[in-house]
């Protein structure tokens, strides 16, 4: 009995390794930053059924957001730091995100919205 080998060109093996990691990671990354009672952006819209990733980060002070229509988890932005969060929408629609954790005096005012289409 003969064993036969089956030679895959290492190019070819990289190329697919390559393409499944850019379609795997392929997802919106939307960055956004928080400060004294707003955030920056202020709306944002993100495609229905895809994963979306945003990126956190504070200029001032300590804020959150939590969003349990949106799959958001209570996540905390810290100053100087960037926090990551993925989530995917299963409705279409306008969210208003507010900031999770007391902030000050316009802490009633910061409003993400979240616009899903």
């Amino acid at each position: 009995m003969t064993v036969r080998r089956v030679f895959v060109p290492f190019f070819l093996v990289a190329l697919l390794v390559a393409a499944w990691a850019a379609h795997a990671a392929a997802h919106p990354t939307v960055d956004v930053v928080a400060a004294n009672w707003k955030f920056t952006p202020a709306k944002i819209t993100i495609p229905l059924g895809e994963p979306t990733t945003l990126r956190l980060t504070s200029s001032a002070g300590v804020h959150g957001i939590a969003s349990e229509e949106l799959g958001i988890p209570n996540t905390t932005i810290m100053p100087g730091k960037f926090t990551e969060v993925t989530f995917t929408p299963k409705k279409a629609g306008e969210y208003l995100v507010h900031c999770s954790i007391m902030c000050g005096a316009g802490h009633d005012k910061m409003i993400l919205t979240i616009e899903v289409q």
